[in-house]
């Protein structure tokens, strides 16, 4: 394990910039160990084994003030840059994630609660015409979590041009898209209320928004997800 000498927290307003340093932190490297066998019956395929080779860098820490950050860089097959996120945990007032398009925050991160092992087409390799819900998931994104409360977790995420994902520091960066805004809400209930049989009750709903910008026949884009999950012991 590393040890981070210095972390920099930065925010941008015009041409102000405020510097503050954390306390040190530690670093992580995780990866896992997948072996595929693909097969797409009346087309050539080659060879039909793949094999994994991602890694994620986690770092956390703690600021002066008592707040707790993680910060999340995920690589995908190959060394390619796939996103980052930022997790900023204030204490009693709740947290911020700001998030760079990986999908896990706002109405995405319901699209599917149910734990999967590829059986889905759109998660083995093909398409399959599949359309999930995604919001402002996909998008650079600030998503504010509130402190859970009687087993009730409420987020709100927002992104400033939705489609636009995998901005650079001190950079700017346009969708070119026909869309803007994106606001999105989920709430996540647990209603045990202390009953082990209630424990293992999830009720999911969310909401999302995105704004349309050009053109009179543009509407803006509406979408929802909802869904409930029960496990008892081993089922």
């Amino acid at each position: 394990m590393n040890k981070l000498t210095k972390v920099g927290c930065s925010a941008l307003c015009g041409s102000l910039a405020a510097i503050s340093a954390a306390n040190a932190g530690d670093l992580t490297v995780t990866g896992g160990a997948d072996v595929t066998y693909f097969s797409h019956g009346g087309a050539v395929t080659g060879n039909p084994f793949g094999m994994a080779s991602a890694v994620t860098f986690k770092g956390s820490g703690e600021l002066d003030n008592g707040w707790t950050f993680t910060a999340t860089i995920a690589e995908g097959d190959g060394v390619a840059y796939s996103a980052t996120n930022v997790d900023l945990v204030m204490g009693g007032l709740g947290s911020i994630n700001f998030n760079q398009g990986n999908s896990g925050n706002g109405i995405a991160a319901y699209d599917n609660v149910l734990p999967t092992a590829w059986e889905e087409a759109h998660g083995a390799g093909l398409s399959g015409g599949v359309k999930t819900v995604l919001g402002v998931g996909s998008s650079d994104n600030v998503q504010y979590s509130l402190p859970k409360f009687l087993g009730t977790e409420i987020k709100l995420t927002y992104a400033h041009d939705q489609g636009t994902s995998d901005t650079a520091d001190k950079t700017t960066k346009s969708s070119n898209t026909a869309t803007d805004r994106g606001y999105d809400a989920t709430v996540k209930i647990n209603p045990s209320l202390g009953t082990e049989i209630l424990s293992g009750l999830n009720l999911y709903a969310g909401g999302s928004i995105i704004e349309a910008t050009i053109g009179d026949n543009v509407k803006d884009k509406y979408e929802a997800v909802g869904a409930i999950t029960y496990a008892l012991g081993p089922v």
